[in-house]
C-alpha cells in the first residue's frame, strides 16, 4: 500500500482525498454534499419551457467552444496555480445560465463544463479537487438565485429591465463570487499545514478576472434572448479577456519563487535596475537589503528540512508585513532575502532593516512538519542584514547587489544578529 509524505495512505482509485486534514476533509464533503442535495431538491419541482432549452443548449456549445479554442492557455495556467485560488472565465456561462434557465440546468451545464475540461483540458488530476470546485459553483449559483428571487427577479429571463433591476443582478453577481471564493480559499487553507491565508486569498487583482466574467455572463445572457445573432461579439471579448487577463497570470507565475510567494531573483533583479532608471531621473534614492537567517542550518539539522521550508515562508510573510506595497521582496535564494526599497536614503534604509530584524526576532514561528512528527515552536529567529543604496553605495543593479552581499559578510563576521550598511566607495 502506497503512502503519500506525511504518512497518508491514498483513498480508492488513488484520490488524496482521505489523506487530507480533518478539517480539510469536512469541509470538502460537506459542500459536495451540500451541492448534491441542492440539485436533487431543484430538481424535483422542475419545469422547462421550450424556449429555454435552446437558451441552455446555446450556452452549452458556447462553453464548450470557448474551452476547446482556451484549452492550451487553461493548462498551463491550472498547472502553474498550486495554493492560491485558480480563477477562469468558466463562471461566464454558469452565471448567464443563473439568468436565463432554472437552477437544476445550471447544475448540468457546470458538470458539463468541468467533465468537458477533466477530459480536454486538465488531463489527469486530482478528482476531488476538480469535485470540489464544480460543488462551490453549484452553491454560489444557488445563492445568486436566492439574490435574484429576494430583488423580485422571480422568472426568467432575468435580464436588467431598470435601474433597480440592474442593482439586483449585480448583488447577485457579488454573491456568486464572494461564496465561490470564501468556500475556495477555506479548502486551500484548511488542506496544508503550510498555508497562509495570505497566500490563499492570490493576487487581488486576479479577481478582476471573475468579475470580467460575471459581467460578460450578463452580456451574453442579454444578447442571447434579444439579439441571439450577435453573440460572435461577446465571444471575441471572451477569448480577448482570457489572452489579456489569465495568460499574464502564467507569466506571473514564472517571475515567483514557488516555496515562498516572493519574488523570483530574476525579476527582482528586473524591478531593480526599472527602479534605478527612475531615480536617476527623478534624483531620488533606491535602498536594498540582503537578509539571511543565522545558523539556519540548525533547524534543518533539529527539526528537517520541511520544517525549514516552513521557517522561510513565515519569515517571508513577516518580512511582507513589514515594507511598503512599492517595495519588492525576494527570494535570493536558500534562506536568504533580498528587498528592494525605492525612494530611501542610507539613514531610513537603516531604520527599516532594525525594524524588519526585531520583528523577526520577537515572533514565534510554528513548526509542524518535524522531524518528530510533533509541533515546535521558535520564539523567533536571529538575523543579519546588509544594506546599500544608490548612489552612494553602487550606480546599476550589480554594484548595489555586491555591496549588500559585503555588507551581509560583514554582519556574519561581526556577531550576526544585527544590521550593517555598505562601506561607502
Amino acid at each position: 500500500m502506497k503512502v503519500d509524505r506525511n504518512g497518508h495512505r491514498p483513498g480508492a482509485g488513488g484520490w488524496q482525498l482521505w489523506s487530507l486534514p480533518g478539517r480539510a476533509l469536512a469541509l470538502i464533503l460537506a459542500v459536495d454534499l451540500l451541492a448534491i442535495g441542492v440539485a436533487v431538491v431543484t430538481a424535483t419541482s422542475l419545469t422547462v419551457a421550450g424556449t429555454q432549452w435552446w437558451w441552455f443548449a446555446a450556452l452549452v456549445c458556447g462553453s464548450v467552444a470557448h474551452l476547446e479554442i482556451a484549452r492550451s492557455i487553461e493548462r498551463r495556467r491550472e498547472q502553474s496555480s498550486k495554493g492560491v485560488p485558480y480563477t477562469n472565465l468558466k463562471s461566464l456561462w454558469v452565471f448567464a445560465a443563473v439568468l436565463l434557465v432554472p437552477l437544476p440546468l445550471v447544475v448540468v451545464l457546470t458538470a458539463v463544463s468541468y467533465g468537458y475540461c477533466w477530459a480536454r483540458v486538465y488531463g489527469p488530476s486530482v478528482a476531488h479537487r476538480k469535485a470540489y470546485s464544480a460543488a462551490t459553483f453549484v452553491l454560489a449559483s444557488a445563492a445568486a438565485s436566492v439574490v435574484l428571487h429576494a430583488g423580485g427577479l422571480d422568472q426568467v429571463p432575468r435580464l436588467p429591465k431598470s435601474a433597480v433591476s440592474l442593482l439586483v443582478i449585480a448583488a447577485a453577481a457579488a454573491i456568486w463570487w464572494l461564496v465561490n471564493y470564501a468556500l475556495v480559499v477555506f479548502a486551500i487553507v484548511l488542506s496544508s499545514a503550510d498555508a497562509s491565508l495570505r497566500r490563499a486569498l492570490g493576487d487581488p487583482a486576479d479577481q478582476l478576472v471573475v468579475a470580467a466574467a460575471l459581467g460578460l455572463g450578463v452580456t451574453v445572457a442579454a444578447l442571447l434572448v434579444t439579439m441571439p445573432w450577435a453573440l460572435p461579439a461577446p465571444m471575441v471579448a471572451v477569448l480577448a479577456v482570457h489572452r489579456d487577463l489569465l495568460l499574464p497570470q502564467y507569466l506571473r507565475a514564472a517571475r515567483t519563487d514557488a516555496k515562498t510567494g516572493l519574488a523570483a531573483a530574476t525579476f527582482w533583479t528586473e524591478v531593480v535596475n526599472a527602479e534605478l532608471d527612475r531615480a536617476r531621473l527623478a534624483g531620488t534614492s533606491v535602498g536594498v537589503i540582503f537578509l539571511d537567517l543565522d545558523r539556519f542550518k540548525r533547524i534543518n539539522d533539529t527539526h528537517g528540512h520541511p520544517a525549514g521550508d516552513e521557517a522561510i515562508r513565515a519569515v517571508a510573510d513577516t518580512v511582507r508585513g513589514e515594507v511598503r506595497g512599492a517595495d519588492l521582496v525576494s527570494r535570493w535564494g536558500g534562506d536568504e532575502l533580498a528587498i528592494v526599497l525605492p525612494g530611501l536614503g542610507r539613514a531610513q534604509l537603516h531604520a527599516v532593516a532594525e525594524r524588519i530584524r526585531l520583528r523577526l526576532a520577537a515572533t514565534p514561528i510554528t513548526l509542524t512538519r518535524t522531524k518528530s512528527g510533533t509541533a515546535q515552536v521558535l520564539p523567533g529567529v536571529a538575523t543579519s542584514m546588509g544594506l546599500a543604496s544608490f548612489p552612494g553605495d553602487g550606480v546599476d543593479a550589480d554594484q548595489l547587489v555586491l555591496a549588500a552581499d559585503s555588507a551581509l559578510l560583514d554582519a556574519k563576521r561581526n556577531g550576526r544578529n544585527q544590521s550593517v550598511s555598505a562601506t561607502r566607495r
